[in-house]
C-alpha cells in the first residue's frame, strides 16, 4: 500500500489553480483536501492567498469556482432589486433560472457594515436546490433577513431578452421592486 503525500505550499496553490481553471463546475473545500491531502481549512487558506493574487476565484455554495473572462456567449448581466419573506428564496432562485438566468450574487445594504455582498451563483433548479439544502443543513439566516426582506441581484444571461423575461416574472410575483429612473 503507498502512503499518500501532501502536495506542499507553492506547488499545491499552482495544483489548486490550474485544477479551477480547468474545471467548469464549482470544486468542494473537502474534495480539494482529500485530492491534495491536507485540511479544508488549508485549502480556505490557499484560495485566500490566490485571491490576493487577484486571481478571479469565488466561493459559491457548490463549492470554488475560477470566474473564466473568455465567456464564448456574450453575457448580459443587470442588478435587480427584491422584497420578499425567507420562505420566498426558493420560489424567487427558480422563477430567474427559469427564465435562463443565473443568479451570481445577493446584496443587502447593512446601516454599520455597508454593502454586504454573497455569492449564489445558481443558473439551474439542481442548484437551487443544493443551495437551499446547504442554507438549511447549516441553519443559516439570509442575508436579506437583516434588510426585512429587501436584496439585491446580479443577474446574468446569454440575452437582454432572457433578463426582461425574467424580471417581468419577479414583477408579476411581487418580488420585484422598481427603480424610479
Amino acid at each position: 500500500m503507498s502512503e499518500q503525500k501532501k502536495v506542499l505550499g507553492e506547488d499545491r496553490r499552482m495544483k489548486l489553480l490550474q485544477l479551477l481553471k480547468e474545471s467548469e463546475e464549482p470544486i468542494t473545500g473537502s474534495e480539494l483536501a482529500a485530492k491534495y491531502h491536507v485540511s479544508r481549512q488549508v485549502i480556505v487558506g490557499d484560495i485566500t492567498l490566490l485571491k490576493a493574487r487577484s486571481e478571479p476565484i469565488i466561493a459559491t455554495s457548490q463549492g470554488y469556482l475560477r470566474l473564466n473572462h473568455t465567456s464564448p456567449h456574450p453575457v448580459a448581466t443587470r442588478t435587480i432589486a427584491s422584497n420578499h419573506s425567507p420562505e420566498q428564496t426558493e420560489e424567487e432562485l427558480n422563477l430567474l433560472v427559469d427564465h435562463g438566468v443565473t443568479v451570481k450574487d445577493v446584496t443587502i445594504e447593512h446601516p454599520v457594515y455597508g454593502d454586504l455582498t454573497a455569492s449564489i451563483m445558481v443558473s439551474d433548479r439542481k442548484e437551487v436546490k443544493q443551495f437551499m439544502k446547504k442554507i438549511h443543513s447549516t441553519q443559516s439566516s439570509y442575508l436579506s433577513e437583516l434588510t426585512g426582506g429587501i436584496h439585491l441581484h446580479t443577474i446574468t444571461s446569454s440575452s437582454e431578452a432572457k433578463l426582461d423575461e425574467a424580471e417581468e416574472a419577479l414583477k408579476k410575483s411581487g418580488f420585484l421592486i422598481e427603480i424610479d429612473t
